[in-house]
């Protein structure tokens, strides 16, 4: 009674607020669902944000794409280190996704370096010091015997591919955990730059089975489980319950391993029954052999008179190693004949028969034409076989010293010299020491990129063997295709697509690789390889891809490459069709229509600028 009567005394002293009965211009159609990072971008038009629901959500003024990107080019260059660059893009991908890939397409190559090697190195040892938002999906030993339920957490409904790891063998700084996540992180924000795989159809992926790293286990801020690694055996069950489970949710995913201790064992298991690879053996094979094919062209040596010794006899080398032997023989070397180009060496220097109990995946390439000499260091072994090539998978820094790389210009007339150990700090020689003591004769590629070098009156580039110039178009080739399993002529298709994309003007320049700059087009050119590949092999399902044209194949592929630059353009699109539903009649000339307001222009003008 009170409450009535106070509330009766208020109204008519005039106190009391009028009641909003005027709700109807409230309720506009729902979407019903809840707003994407990428909705948040400061480039949609006033009308294309109400109907994202983020009206109001963000400042009122409409930005241009080139506002944009001097804006954030300009909070880039504020932060001083190459971590808390990374930090900002890390928050600019999860915020405003379609910003993100526009500014890593103009700038990719300056870019590149900060989202993956060398940055994602100290990104990861640091990474749950460093943790400050969700990125990816993390499954734990725990969970085994419910990662199916797990899986369904992942909020995106399709995802095309993922790349997964456990953390145990993280660029050559050992087993990070958890930590590895950044690893898929990176590698996928690739596969959307290099070869326009949608980001929201990709999941990063990371295994919490334990650590070996005692550091880590001790450390409070560690935000993985505190166990040391789990066996083999463990590991093997758990990864038949994940690729079920991964499989069942999305049928047509393909799984990218990365960063395992030991790779073989899954690669193995694996991919005949699904559509997997291993970026580490085959991607890292692949991209080596694309620039190995034009080293060996540029060279002048005929492929039957080439000697390749590796440094670094681990699961890397001797995947590079198998990949160039299959080059080989493609060059009409027998496989033993083949095989015999490779001297491997190992911390106890050069693999050979005779030598005691190996490694199962080092017998191979074991020689045995050694008259039972043990040779120990690297001098000695390139004093011994007189290389034309020399290749670096050690994680060694300065492995090929001044002395090395004098023989080896003694030794050849062009020697190539590929230290492809990732960090830079772990690459066994720089591109300036390289140039230096070979008076500029050698013919370069690195795993780390290195600056260009002015020697004798002339910018010399260095190649760099980046896994970014194959594996995006394996991905998107086995995805368009709809692939049952990557096949090895997959992977070789990738390598050679990659060594016939070199222009005119690059091959005048002793490249090994192309401009890093087109990557977009050298992604059409794999990805079109390795569809081909899969057409041979008969693992395609997308069986009309077989009767087109390359020409054609090619369009097909470049048109369904996602493209920051027109996602606007689909929620136009989709607001038009929503306006001619509602009015009953299409829209005007002037991307207006009667009553229902303003139409979003498309990129390039003052409403959505390009």
């Amino acid at each position: 009674m009170s409450h009535s009567r106070n509330a009766s005394t208020a109204s008519k002293s005039g106190h009391a607020p009028h009641a909003n009965i005027k709700a109807a211009h409230h309720h506009a159609p729902a979407r019903h669902v809840v707003p994407a990072a990428a909705d948040y971008d400061t480039a949609l038009s006033i009308e294309a944000r109400k109907y994202l629901k983020t009206y109001g959500l963000t400042p009122p003024a409409v930005d241009t794409y080139e506002k944009q990107n001097q804006r954030a080019l300009a909070i880039l260059n504020s932060r001083q280190t190459p971590i808390e660059k990374y930090q900002y893009l890390s928050v600019l991908r999860s915020t405003n996704t379609h910003l993100f890939y526009r500014l890593l397409a103009q700038n990719v190559k300056e870019l590149t370096p900060l989202i993956y090697t060398p940055t994602v190195g100290e990104a990861c040892q640091r990474w749950s010091e460093l943790y400050t938002q969700p990125e990816g999906m993390y499954l734990s030993f725990e969970d085994k015997g419910h990662l199916h339920s797990v899986i369904q957490n992942w909020p995106h409904h399709d995802v095309d591919i993922t790349v997964v790891t456990d953390g145990s063998r993280i660029l050559g700084l050992g087993d990070l955990g958890i930590n590895g996540m950044g690893i898929p992180v990176g590698k996928l924000s690739l596969y959307t730059a290099c070869a326009g795989i949608d980001p929201m159809r990709t999941l990063p992926l990371c295994l919490d089975l334990g650590t070996s790293n005692e550091k880590f286990r001790n450390d409070p801020l560690y935000m993985g489980s505190r166990r040391d690694k789990v066996t083999a055996e463990e590991e093997k069950e758990f990864l038949d319950e994940m690729m079920a489970a991964l499989t069942e949710r999305w049928p047509g995913i393909v799984i990218q391993y990365e960063d395992f201790k030991n790779p073989f064992p899954s690669l193995e298991r694996y991919q005949e029954t699904y559509t997997m690879f291993n970026d580490d053996i085959q991607g890292t094979g692949a991209v080596i052999l694309g620039g190995f094919i034009n080293g060996v062209k540029q060279s002048r040596v005929a492929p039957k008179d080439q000697r390749a010794v590796f440094l670094g006899a681990g699961s890397a080398g001797v995947g590079v190693a198998k990949q160039l032997t299959e080059f080989f023989m493609k060059e009409g070397l027998s496989e033993e004949e083949a095989k015999k180009r490779f001297w491997l060496v190992d911390s106890q220097g050069l693999v050979t028969t005779d030598r005691g109990k190996l490694a199962e995946h080092k017998i191979y390439f074991a020689r045995d034409d050694n008259e039972g000499k043990q040779y120990k260091t690297l001098e000695e072994i390139v004093e011994y076989v007189k290389p034309t090539i020399l290749m670096g998978l050690s994680t060694i820094g300065g492995a090929f010293t001044p002395h090395i790389l004098t023989r080896m210009a003694e030794l050849n007339d062009k020697p190539v010299i590929f230290p492809l150990s990732n960090p830079s700090s772990k690459s066994e020689c720089t591109f300036e020491d390289a140039i230096k003591y070979t008076k500029g004769r050698c013919l370069f590629a690195s795993g780390s990129p290195f600056p260009t070098l002015h020697f004798e009156g002339k910018d010399l580039v260095p190649g760099q063997g980046n896994n970014m110039y194959v594996f995006p178009g394996i991905g998107l080739g086995a995805i368009l295709s709809k692939a049952v399993s990557v096949t090895q002529n997959m992977i070789y298709a990738s390598a050679e697509a990659l060594s016939t994309s070199l222009l005119p003007e690059e091959i005048k320049e002793n490249w090994l690789y192309p401009d890093i700059r087109r990557i977009r087009e050298v992604s059409v050119e794999v990805t079109r390889g390795v569809i081909r590949a899969a057409q041979a092999d008969k693992v395609d399902r997308e069986l009309a891809l077989r009767n087109i044209s390359d020409e054609e194949l090619e369009s097909f592929i470049r048109n369904r490459m996602y493209d920051p630059y027109t996602e606007h353009d689909k929620v136009n699109e989709e607001l038009r069709e929503l306006a001619q539903h509602v009015m009953g009649s299409p829209m005007s000339p002037t991307g207006q229509s009667n009553g229902f307001g303003r139409m979003a222009s498309r990129p390039g003008t003052a409403n959505g600028g390009k």
